[in-house]
């Protein structure tokens, strides 16, 4: 992978890493309490429901954003696209949907059976 090629993929990189970061500002404030005593039961449960819903989204962003992290260290280390299980190169067609991703379409095929 040429130098420019990683410029590329770093500056998607830092776009998504600030994109996460600017959706997340002010979502505590956003977040429903859980087990409010306010309202009937199906508030009640409307409430639980989006609290819980919240919670995973806020957990689905922190992975992404660590993926993220771990791929400009590997930019910076010059081991960027490059599959950590078998080490062959990384498809730039994988690479391009997901630039975070640390492994080869068949490792990761692999993995998730």
């Amino acid at each position: 992978m040429d130098a420019r090629d990683l410029q590329r993929y770093k500056r998607l990189l830092l776009a998504k890493r600030q994109e996460l970061s600017s959706a997340r500002v002010g979502t505590e404030v956003r977040v429903p309490g859980a087990g409010d005593p306010q309202g009937d039961l199906i508030d009640q449960a409307n409430a639980d429901a989006e609290a819980e819903l919240q919670i995973r989204l806020h957990q689905s962003d922190a992975r992404l954003l660590r993926a993220i992290e771990d791929s400009l260290a590997r930019i910076s280390r010059g081991r960027f696209g490059v599959c950590e299980v078998c080490k062959r190169p990384i498809g730039k067609a994988r690479l391009e949907a997901v630039p975070w991703t640390h492994l080869c379409r068949e490792c990761k095929e692999r993995q998730s059976t």
